[in-house]
């Protein structure tokens, strides 16, 4: 009787969490479109242009995965959040994924119940002040007031290097990065710390980029990555390989202006076959058309073309590939293999 029972309940809760997983692609798809959080503003990262259309490295994860599921880049839904808001917009459904600068951690990823689906950049904390502040290490910060966005892993890693330093500071709590983008101009606030890429996004913005400069200290690791809620592992799923896919296009060489080509007949590369749905069967079993990841790539790039279009050397951002180079170029960019 009592095994009757049990066997009953994991039938029910089987069958329960089958639902559950099924439910955010289930959703997206009745919506027809991907609601998907980004950051309020970040040049080269996410930020409307002058026509009001978000543009930016984050972005072009939203419209890959949009694109994934329906084909279509614009079927995204752009969901601005701080980083206070963030969190609730993800874990009350508001959003189905946050593709906004969000740093993996343990307590974000067990305590907050969410599951970080990959690694779009390795970043590391780092520190902004004027030129005309005369400073050159962070270590000559004692007493400095400091800009910093609250809600943020930002907020512990400054006290704690604070702290193991011996020295003193002055919090300024700001919640956007506009927000902190004037209070630091205005001099409210000698300093401005957040995520290296950030800082130079921002840098990017001013009238003189030149009269302002980022320190050499990075106190922290900040693997930037896009989420979605604990419990929806098909959902999860979907955004993890088509992150992956955007990655293991570049190593393969398959990029927006090839991937067509490649795609109308199987090449002699069976990764790359079976990437592109010319061979297996990989996108019925993420529940999407086989040219799934085609679509995705075809939207904005392979991740190198997102990167440099978007925040790379030749952008006023000009931020370096570094961590951020695929494994066989000396960076940690990698891709778990498409079999």
């Amino acid at each position: 009787m009592k095994k009757t029972v049990f066997f009953g309940a994991l039938t029910v809760a089987g069958l329960v969490a089958g639902m559950a997983s099924a439910a955010t692609l289930d959703d997206v798809k009745a919506r027809g479109s991907l609601n998907c959080g980004v950051t309020t503003g970040l040049v080269g990262f996410a930020a409307p242009d002058a026509n009001g259309v978000w543009q930016g490295f984050d972005v072009g994860v939203c419209r890959a995965v949009a694109s994934a599921i329906f084909g279509d880049p614009t079927a995204v839904e752009f969901v601005p959040t701080t980083g206070q808001t963030r969190f609730t917009a993800l874990a009350s459904g508001e959003i189905d994924l946050l593709a906004r600068n969000t740093t993996w951690t343990f307590s974000r990823d067990v305590d907050l119940k969410f599951e970080f689906v990959g690694i779009n950049y390795y970043d590391g904390q780092g520190f902004m002040v004027p030129k005309a502040l005369g400073v050159s290490s962070a270590k000559e910060l004692d007493g400095a007031t400091v800009c910093i966005q609250t809600g943020t892993t930002t907020e512990l890693n400054l006290a704690d290097y604070f702290r193991k330093n011996n020295m003193s500071y002055e919090p300024v709590p700001i919640e956007t990065n506009a927000e902190a983008q004037q209070q630091y101009l205005a001099g409210a606030c000698d300093v401005y710390t957040t995520d290296a890429s950030g800082l130079a996004a921002t840098r990017a913005t001013f009238e003189a980029p030149a009269d302002h400069v980022l320190l050499p200290e990075i106190i922290s690791k900040e693997p930037l990555g896009p989420l979605v809620r604990h419990g929806d592992s098909e959902w999860g799923d979907i955004a993890r390989w088509t992150l992956n896919a955007l990655i293991a296009a570049e190593e393969l060489g398959v990029t927006s202006a090839n991937v067509a080509e490649l795609a109308a007949a199987p090449t002699n590369s069976p990764e790359i076959n079976r990437l592109l749905g010319t061979e297996g069967e990989l996108g019925a079993q993420l529940g999407l058309e086989a040219d799934w990841a085609v679509k995705a790539i075809s939207a904005g790039g392979n991740y190198a073309e997102l990167f440099e279009k978007n925040i790379g050397e030749s952008t006023p951002i000009g931020l370096a590939r570094g961590l951020n180079a695929q494994w066989t170029e000396g960076g940690l960019l990698y891709s778990p293999p498409f079999r």
